[in-house]
């Protein structure tokens, strides 16, 4: 059984960084065919926030690009997202998301972003 376990998330003043994380237990990261995180704020449906395939293509929704980053890390078997210039409208509860196969993907628990303005 995978489990993604979430950890980083917390209260910064708009216009700070952070670091989210996403330990992969029960598989090995390298394996998956993207690794991805989303969010949902309030009242909306979940979004897609940044994706990477497992050759390395990486993708970002305009709302967030230039201020996240993700990233993989085969050796901790982790990913994570960095988050920069942070703004109070990317508070919501973040998810990571790992996709193996096209009947199976992953995700995170859920850790909580806010930003103070």
């Amino acid at each position: 059984q995978v489990q993604l376990v979430e950890s980083g998330g917390g209260l910064v003043q708009a216009g700070g960084s952070l670091t989210l994380s996403c330990a992969t237990v029960g598989a090995r990261i390298f394996t998956a065919a993207v690794v991805a995180w989303y969010r949902q704020a309030p009242g909306k449906q979940r979004e897609l926030v940044a994706s990477v395939t497992r050759d390395g293509r990486p993708d970002s929704a305009d709302s967030v690009s230039g201020r996240f980053t993700i990233s993989r890390d085969v050796a901790q078997n982790s990913m994570s997202l960095q988050i920069d210039s942070l703004k109070p409208e990317d508070t919501a509860v973040y998810y990571c998301n790992t996709v193996w196969s096209a009947e199976h993907d992953d995700w995170g628990q859920g850790t909580q972003v806010t930003g103070s303005s």
